[in-house]
């Protein structure tokens, strides 16, 4: 983990994060926190990771999301150089679509 994000505050929004339980409650916790602009950009990065990671070219990827080259470039360098948290997401999210 990157140690610039090691602090107290940092912390505490994971550790809020850890404790929903549904996806109501996603929605209502992230409502509150996030401001539609905020949420609207987690959420393309992450639709973005994912048609990387499902080996989706560019120009693809910003005609079905909206997202800048500038943006799917930096995702594409957090899959590559990051911390492995997008794979781990999408790990789990498959294995959970398989039980299903």
């Amino acid at each position: 983990m990157n140690e610039k994000l090691r602090e107290l505050n940092v912390e505490f929004l994971f550790q809020a994060v850890l404790q929903l339980q549904t996806l109501e409650e996603c929605y209502n916790f992230f409502e509150d926190l996030c401001t539609v602009p905020e949420l609207k950009a987690l959420s393309q990065r992450l639709q973005v990771a994912r048609m990387l990671s499902d080996g989706k070219v560019y120009s693809d990827i910003v005609a079905e999301t909206g997202a800048s080259t500038a943006t799917i470039s930096r995702v594409n360098r957090s899959l590559h150089y990051g911390c492995d948290g997008y794979s781990v997401i999408f790990d789990r999210m498959d294995r959970a679509g398989e039980q299903k």
